[in-house]
């Protein structure tokens, strides 16, 4: 069985030999930051408003990883083009950049950074039933970092609390996706996506005081220009999602989600809205490629 090829720390190797130091910051302190972006009939997604906030997390926590931005955008494409004999029976490609701060114990710089570049295929599975029946979510107590502790516009993996989370959202409602408030309470982001409602044709999310600025939140901002629907960035209460219209989510993987229960209540009708069917529609012709159809068809 052929093995997927990844760069690590200068060289190309299998995925299944990059090794972690023990003692590497990115184990020990969650000394790490990442970004993750996916293929299109394996052709990259925006990969270079990717690896731009890569480098924005980089510079923000002061790690040099000894590569440009536009280094990492190629080896990034290079660990594509690698693949691409194995993707036909996956369908695409989930693309993942993580550079810790290197050897060292607490209180100390640490070094040389480790540097990773993978491919690994979408997990269409997680979610391919989602489009069609709705994914449940559910509003947590375990709340978004503050800005004050640790910017969420950092895409790092200091995540326990997206963790415990997860833990909790399963906990009330099997199967659902945790939704996260800020610590004024305002809705805020998910574990790896941001989330969406509609009121009355309007899209409404989460100013990005306490979230990660979203390549994929941006492409919802973008569609909705193009099909001319609102969008209002604003502070939103749970009452805002109870009674929306409908919601979803957008993360990197499946584009827009369909959200139709949020802590047991239905959203609406319950049922996928026309506006998140509306932007997976205009997401699909942008791609080149039918979003739903592709995840139902690999899902098993």
């Amino acid at each position: 069985m052929q093995e997927y090829i990844a760069y690590y720390n200068g060289e190309w190797m299998p995925f299944s030999e990059v090794r972690v130091h023990p003692m590497d910051r990115g184990f020990v302190l969650g000394d790490i930051v990442f970004d993750v972006e996916r293929t299109f009939d394996g052709k990259s997604f925006r990969m270079k408003q990717h690896v731009d906030r890569l480098y924005r997390s980089l510079k923000y926590v002061r790690i040099d990883p000894g590569l440009t931005a536009d280094e990492m955008l190629d080896l990034s494409e290079e660990a594509i083009s690698r693949n691409e004999h194995l993707r036909a029976p996956v369908g695409d490609f989930r693309v993942n950049q993580w550079v810790t701060r290197g050897i060292g114990g607490s209180g100390f710089p640490g070094g040389p950074p480790a540097v990773c570049v993978n491919v690994l295929p979408v997990d269409f599975a997680r979610y391919a039933k989602a489009y069609e029946d709705g994914q449940h979510g559910v509003i947590t107590k375990t709340r978004s970092y503050p800005p004050e502790a640790l910017d969420p516009k950092i895409k790092h993996h200091s995540r326990m609390n997206f963790n415990l989370a997860t833990l909790e959202a399963n906990d009330v409602d099997p199967g659902a996706w945790p939704l996260l408030l800020d610590m004024e309470g305002n809705l805020s982001e998910g574990v790896g996506y941001n989330y969406f409602l509609v009121t009355d044709g309007v899209i409404r999310t989460a100013t990005d005081t306490a979230i990660l600025q979203g390549v994929s939140r941006g492409m919802v901002f973008d569609l909705a220009r193009q099909l001319d629907i609102p969008v209002v960035e604003e502070d939103l209460q749970p009452y805002d999602l109870y009674t929306a219209d409908e919601a979803f989510f957008a993360s990197t993987s499946y584009c827009v989600l369909p959200m139709t229960v949020v802590d047991k209540r239905p959203i609406g009708d319950g049922k996928p809205g026309p506006v998140a069917n509306q932007l997976l529609a205009a997401w699909s012709e942008a791609v080149g490629l039918d979003i739903v159809g592709q995840a139902q068809r690999f899902a098993g």
